[in-house]
């Protein structure tokens, strides 16, 4: 085994990581940016090296600096976590030139099963059925057009370079491939240096399987089971369990031998996980779609059902040793379920949300697990992955799993940045959810009875009722009776206290409190409204409950009346999430038409378009490309045509 090892990543994987690092009595070596300078996985490795400013193409990218970071603190080995560099062949094959073992398979097995197209081809020959689509690397934009209007539509845009749903487009409209081709190619750029394109066929309410294998450096290959994946938004996973309730015995013997030979078809060493995509109404017809060449965000699940440690099985293997165990060894048992926390508000479309983390309580205990890169104090920037931690819940069966992490997304709190434990407490109390009856499109059809309409009012109660508090005069001595704020006049009859507020995203209340008790401490406050008591965890301005939390402004009517007066009969274009304006396709005084594109903003990898809202002219343009935006700021005012 290794005396040091050197974490080349960040979050909640880097944390994962020095975990077992720790428990296997291996030095622990963190590296990080200027962002990430106070944060956790800094704090727990046993030493860690700064590796260059906050943006990851000067980071946790630089193979220069990776590599330097290993010299300087004795490091043995890297392991690569998930993202970054994680499935980089160059990164793999500079490791091992410079004498390092890299913590995952050869050069040649990352870059085979990165290339998409060539990894299809080589499962193909292997006995592995894959989906069909286009053939061939490095297209042009017309001729997977072409390839596309021959599998027929819809079809699915894929970058070959990379995974995790980025890049990746469901065209559905002929009409709109050539903006697609072109918005998939611009994500595949940005994420992973690569706009090579395929093209598949789109199989309607697919169920995504994924498994997991090991395998030595002796010949030996193992599968681990199932995990479901089919819970997704914008094709990235948001919940996963283990194992899956559509698989027989049958069937998940089939494809797991199916998974060994995928393995072995590019001599694969490590751990590594084969995706699956499963039509629902028949799950003997699976067809492979890629192989990650790496440890999987959704590890946790199979970790649980089996017993195995996969971080510590790929640090053995690694180190030369041969599994200690043979697939007749490997045993199932009970269910798990994960959920992640991302950085992101589902209200909004799940874009991508930022802040500093005012509070924090995540759940542990008897069957649950938490795995998070968080603490309080923690800034949460656009320039990383928005996945913030994940909670793992474990039961001997799966209703009993899911009612564990119901509750424990009922009690993850992390004020002071939005995220998806409310929405993703409600998706899994979704009657399909609770009878397996899973598809990859089933969370797109859903999210509009998982989002609250509205604000619920004992929300701007709690807010009231933490502003009087805070209006109350303190001290022992005389007290001014005027300044106490009870609303008493002189006629005898009291008038409520009335607080103007405001939700991000909604419209301004004035709201007067209803109820007349209320118990307000500096992490908590409590109400009662028509019988009921509310309860909720409170830090600045933000009040959250059941996984769900919410800022509540003081509103001042007046800045805003200046406000829509400076701008009378125009939109102003305001930032969707915090983020880096990458394309500006206007300038002042240019003619625009009704939901034409202007502007893009990328932020934790995603695009987000900002169209015209009306016809008009561009009065104002605030940015430019390279701008870094925050949450709501205004990027451009349309002034409105005028009709003859």
């Amino acid at each position: 085994m290794f005396d040091t090892v050197l974490v080349a990543n960040r979050g909640e994987i880097a944390v994962r990581v020095i975990r077992t690092l720790r428990a296997l009595g291996v030095r622990s070596v963190a590296v990080f940016s200027d962002a990430d300078a106070d944060a956790r996985h800094v704090r727990e490795a046993d030493t860690a090296v700064r590796i260059g400013p906050a943006p990851a193409s000067e980071s946790y990218l630089s193979v220069e600096r990776l590599l330097q970071a290993a010299a300087r603190t004795g490091a043995q080995a890297v392991h690569p976590g998930y993202g970054f560099l994680a499935e980089n062949a160059g990164f793999a094959r500079a490791c091992e030139e410079a004498g390092l073992v890299f913590i995952g398979p050869s050069a040649d097995a990352i870059a085979l099963m990165g290339d998409k197209i060539r990894a299809k081809e080589t499962v193909r020959a292997a006995g592995v059925p894959v989906v069909p689509g286009s053939s061939g690397s490095g297209l042009t934009d017309a001729e997977l057009a072409g390839a596309a209007r021959e599998i027929g539509m819809p079809v699915l845009l894929k970058p070959s370079a990379g995974g995790g749903g980025k890049g990746m487009r469901l065209v559905r409209d002929e009409a709109a491939l050539a903006e697609e081709i072109a918005a998939a190619r611009r994500e595949a750029r940005a994420s992973f240096g690569d706009d090579t394109l395929l093209v598949e066929r789109w199989i309607d309410r697919p169920r995504h399987i994924e498994i997991q294998v090991l395998a030595d450096g002796h010949g030996n290959v193992v599968h681990l089971g199932e995990r479901e994946c089919s819970l997704q938004r914008r094709h990235q996973k948001i919940i996963e369990e283990a194992p899956s309730v559509l698989l027989d015995e049958a069937t998940r013997a089939a494809m797991g031998e199916a998974a060994v030979q995928a393995a072995r078809s590019c001599g694969y060493r490590g751990a590594g996980t084969v995706e699956f995509i499963v039509p629902g109404g028949d799950p003997s017809s699976y067809y492979f779609m890629e192989m990650n060449t790496r440890l999987q965000v959704e590890h946790p699940v199979t970790e649980l059902i089996t017993g195995l440690d996969l971080v510590e099985w790929q640090l053995r293997v690694a180190s030369g040793e041969p599994l200690g165990f043979a697939q007749e060894d490997v045993t199932l048992t009970g269910h798990a379920v994960e959920a992640r926390i991302c950085a992101e508000d589902p209200a909004r479309g799940f874009l991508p949300s930022g802040g500093t983390v005012l509070l924090l309580a995540e759940p542990q205990g008897d069957g649950l697990r938490t795995d998070s890169g968080l603490s309080e104090g923690t800034e949460v920037g656009s320039l990383y992955d928005p996945m913030l931690s994940k909670v793992i819940a474990y039961g001997p069966d799966r209703a009993t799993a899911l009612r564990k992490l119901r509750a424990a997304l009922a009690e993850t709190v992390t004020l002071g940045v939005p995220t998806n434990a409310g929405f993703l407490r409600r998706l899994l109390a979704h009657p399909a959810v609770v009878a397996g009856e899973l598809d990859t499109g089933l969370v797109e059809r859903a999210v509009d009875d998982l989002i609250p309409s509205g604000v619920p009012e004992e929300v701007y109660e709690a807010a009231a009722a933490v502003r009087l508090e805070e209006l109350r005069p303190t001290g022992d001595g005389w007290v001014n009776p005027f300044s106490v704020p009870d609303g008493w006049r002189l006629s005898g009859k009291p008038k409520p206290v009335s607080f103007p507020l405001r939700v991000p995203g909604e419209e301004p209340v004035a709201h007067a409190r209803r109820g007349t008790d209320a118990h307000v401490t500096p992490d908590t406050v409590s109400v009662t409204l028509d019988g009921v008591r509310h309860t909720f965890r409170r830090a600045a301005d933000w009040l959250g409950r059941d996984g769900d939390a919410w800022q509540v402004r003081d509103h001042d009517p007046v800045a805003a009346s200046l406000s829509r007066s400076a701008h009378a009969g125009a939109d102003s274009l305001t930032a969707p999430m915090p983020g880096t304006v990458t394309v500006v396709k206007v300038a002042v005084g240019d003619e625009v038409e009704a939901g034409q594109s202007l502007l893009v903003v990328e932020a934790m990898k995603m695009e987000h378009v900002v169209s015209a809202p009306h016809a008009g002219t561009v009065a104002e343009l605030d940015v430019t490309p390279g701008s870094t935006v925050a949450m709501d700021q205004v990027l451009a005012v349309i002034a409105p045509r005028e009709e003859a």
